[in-house]
């Protein structure tokens, strides 16, 4: 088996000399207050590698009902003509390649058709570890700040590869975004669809220009052998290339003086760069699906779609006439106070773990607020009058609140935890001199303070406050 599966050299490698060594007896169980108790014996548990894989199972079960398919899942599962393909960090080859495969064939289960080892994400050198601190909580440090995940997707994805590590840091992952998204792909979608629809209101006439159709043959090639090879950073890259090109062809046509000479051959000009942000939208439709939905409801055409065509339909330029819908910039740039924020919260995680691991005290003194730094702090009962979602974020709600004073937008990140009608009504405690802050696009003007339960880890209350009027004070 480890002979012919497909997938990276690094995975056989590994697994192939450990067998090579002679195998030896794997203790499945440990000693431990948590995890799936032993059948037979509930004092142990279950290594989590022996457990933990039959949730791939489980959940593609999930997903099969969740798509109104029920037995969709034993395609991939049950022998067959089904590809399974792991990816995985290097760190756990030998449970991909050796244990799990093992017990799949052992239940006469489908076996793995590729694994693919990556490059470990990382963060100060130090490997992420949820019990040490070394670690960036995807909603705590990343959602509810409002920050997309598509963005988090395309710096995986375009920064590490089968023998990187991905070191995370936040100022590089902003480059990333600034630099690569918003200055590259970005510029190019905004500028060519934003100039159309200013001119022309609709998709002008025009014929498919050889190079860049070739350009765009090219990339469809690059793509799938990328994939094939399971190099995904290459995709990427091979994205970022043809967004270079547009952004190149824009601007050597320059249609800001060709649209005043003569139109009709701007118009082509244009028909050809719609056409390029149209095989954009469905090469970055697999790492960045939502910023994909906005462009193609941009041009003209049925957002969700664009999760359902191939690759060969990039080559089909949009239909002449049809019109571009109210262009707006797809990606937005991170906050340069924003950035600073995150930065403080990982360098101060990561010295509090350094210090643990030394055995030094947790709490430093640079932690410690002054008793005239509390006093700068507004605290209100504010009662909330409307509560709504925030459109395409899952975590967000904007709240209309009554301080007293005045009625303000505040934005909060308790959607995952509370129905709307749930908050409305209620008075709690906020926070109101807050620096107003962009969060989803909407920028909010304060901050409800909420308690975050002991007993119940990321489960947060609000702090309210029955019985006074809105712009109570609290001290």
């Amino acid at each position: 088996y480890l002979k012919d599966v497909d997938g990276t050299k690094i995975a056989r490698n590994y697994a192939l000399g450990w067998v090579n060594e002679g195998l030896k007896d794997w203790c499945i169980t440990r000693d431990l207050d948590w995890g799936i108790k032993y059948p037979g014996d509930e004092s142990l548990t279950l290594y989590v590698w022996v457990d933990a894989p039959i949730h791939y199972m489980s959940s593609t079960e999930q997903w099969a009902k969740k798509i109104k398919r029920p037995d969709e899942w034993k395609k991939f599962w049950l022998p067959g003509n089904g590809k399974l393909v792991h990816f995985i960090g290097q760190d756990i080859v030998y449970h991909h390649c050796l244990f799990w495969p093992s017990m799949l064939k052992g239940s006469n289960y489908n076996l793995p058709f590729a694994i693919v080892a990556s490059g470990m994400v990382k963060i100060r050198n130090h490997n992420f570890s949820r019990s040490r601190g070394y670690v960036v909580w995807i909603i705590d440090d990343y959602l509810d700040k409002g920050l997309d995940p598509d963005y988090l997707r395309y710096y995986m994805v375009s920064f590490t590869g089968q023998t990187r590590d991905l070191d995370f840091s936040f100022p590089t992952f902003a480059d990333k975004v600034n630099i690569e998204l918003v200055g590259t792909l970005g510029n190019f979608i905004y500028r060519t669809l934003h100039f159309t629809k200013k001119h022309y209101d609709i998709v002008p006439e025009g014929k498919f220009d050889k190079s860049l159709k070739s350009e765009i043959e090219k990339g469809i090639e690059t793509i799938i052998d990328a994939v094939n090879e399971y190099e995904l950073k290459k995709v990427s890259d091979e994205i970022l290339r043809l967004a270079s090109i547009g952004n190149e062809y824009f601007q050597s046509n320059q249609p800001w003086a060709l649209v005043k000479e003569d139109k009709a051959k701007c118009g082509e000009v244009l028909f050809n760069a719609v056409a390029l942000v149209k095989a954009l939208a469905i090469f970055v439709e697999p790492i960045m699906p939502g910023v994909a939905e906005t462009v193609w409801k941009q041009l003209g055409l049925v957002g969700p779609d664009v999760h359902k065509v191939f690759l060969d339909e990039a080559l089909e330029p949009p239909k002449v006439g049809s019109k571009i819908e109210n262009p707006i910039p797809v990606i937005s740039k991170v906050d340069d106070d924003l950035l600073e924020s995150l930065k403080i919260i990982i360098d101060n995680r990561i010295k509090a773990a350094e210090a643990a691991q030394r055995g030094e005290p947790q709490v430093e003194q640079e932690d410690m607020i002054t008793f005239e730094d509390f006093k700068k702090l507004d605290l209100r009962a504010g009662k909330i009058l409307t509560c709504e979602k925030v459109p395409k974020k899952d975590k967000l709600l904007q709240l209309e609140v009554d301080i007293g004073t005045e009625k303000r937008t505040i934005i909060t990140g308790l959607a995952d935890q509370y129905e709307p009608e749930e908050l409305t009504g209620m008075t709690a405690l906020f926070l109101v001199n807050l620096e107003p802050k962009k969060i989803g696009g909407i920028e909010s003007h304060g901050m409800i303070i909420a308690v975050e339960k002991g007993d119940e880890p990321g489960r947060w209350l609000p702090v309210k406050v029955d019985g006074v009027p809105p712009g109570s004070k609290a001290a």
